[in-house]
């Protein structure tokens, strides 16, 4: 009787061993995306990895599903999205350490050079339409609503008691694009007054505007949450985030001060990682969507300049060009800006270090 109890239980054991072994293939048929038709669901989609600045992430909401229905329809492949968004130095850095973005979307030409000169992105990439560029935008000063301080221009960040934000440009592109624009409007000053550029007036008129500013966050979106929440008077911002925001109803003044700089915000494939990944074809697809028509009003809704002239044309009334713009040309191009401005002995560094 116990042999027969014993021989029951272990036909028992081999059955439940077979129905666990048949319900782990049928799992791992599923885990493998085994289609129905036999092919496999893994070899009809596309991963690619986007390496962001903070700013964009807004737009960028309702580009990648626009981009994905257009692979979709293109190649039949479902494009999935690993989506990182930092500060713009921030990501380049994190791109040159070893994070294997397929495309990046940053603040500025320079943070795309340190790619450049890691070797990860080829050095023509400006060859590209636009120069390489996805977006423009200039620099603005927002205010509380109403304007209680009665800001007019860079000018007005220097009086007492001005409470003035603006993000650490160590870590933000987009705080290189504000110092460049006050030191710029400096420059733009001392033209006016003396008939030429006067570097010492220009470093002279930033530090009165830094003497001021009353935090440095480590990106523009974060600069932008602490005035959300209450800090500062008036901050230095890109006009596109400050439009989005009014956009979802926060009220907020936008004050166009007549001398600042023209932004430009370029977007590359990641050749190196591209390349190892064998993303190449898809990620030069989404870098030229960004390019498109489609994409370009999308960016232009969410407060950018577009770099395609006809749907900047037909955007233009939405985006005054002020009287005194100046791009970074006027400040010798970046190549000077990095040197004057932000070197270990430049500028900025005098600026802070009360030199």
């Amino acid at each position: 009787m116990q042999t027969r109890k014993k021989s029951i239980a272990l036909v028992y054991a081999a059955l439940l061993l077979l129905l666990v072994c048949a319900l782990a293939g049928c799992s791992n048929r599923q885990e493998t995306g085994e289609a129905a038709d036999g092919s496999s669901a893994e070899a009809k989609s596309d991963t690619l990895v986007i390496g962001a600045y903070s700013v964009v992430k807004d737009a960028m909401a309702e580009l990648l599903p626009k981009f994905q229905e257009e692979w979709k329809a293109k190649t039949g492949k479902t494009v999935h999205f690993q989506e990182s968004y930092e500060a713009s130095g921030t990501q380049a850095r994190a791109i040159v350490g070893g994070f294997e973005a397929d495309v990046a979307l940053l603040a500025m030409e320079g943070d795309v050079d340190k790619l450049v000169k890691a070797d990860l992105v080829q050095p023509e990439w400006k060859q590209s339409p636009y120069n390489g560029m996805i977006t423009r935008s200039i620099v603005v000063l927002g205010t509380r609503e109403g304007n209680p301080l009665g800001i007019q221009d860079f000018e007005d960040l220097t009086k007492p008691g001005v409470k003035v934000l603006y993000p650490n440009p160590k870590t933000s592109g987009g705080a290189q694009w504000d110092i460049n624009a006050i030191y710029g409007a400096g420059l733009k000053q001392s033209e006016e007054q003396e008939g030429k550029k006067d570097p010492a007036a220009a470093k002279a008129f930033l530090e009165k505007v830094h003497r001021n500013v009353e935090s440095l966050d480590k990106s523009g979106r974060s600069s932008m949450a602490a005035f959300e929440y209450g800090v500062g008077d008036v901050i230095v911002t890109y006009e596109n985030e400050l439009l989005a925001r009014i956009a979802k109803g926060v009220k907020y003044d936008i004050v166009v001060p007549k001398d600042t700089i023209l932004i430009e915000n370029p977007a590359v494939v990641v050749d190196k990682y591209a390349d190892k990944n064998g993303k190449r074809e898809l990620a030069e697809a989404f870098v030229a969507y960004l390019r498109t028509p489609e994409a370009q009003r999308i960016f232009a809704k969410h407060g950018f300049r577009a770099v395609d002239p006809d749907v900047f044309a037909e955007t233009a009334s939405e985006f005054p060009v002020p009287e005194g713009l100046f791009d970074i040309d006027y400040l010798g191009g970046w190549d000077e800006v990095r040197n004057t401005l932000y070197s270990k002995r430049g500028v900025w560094y005098q600026v802070l270090a009360g030199l």
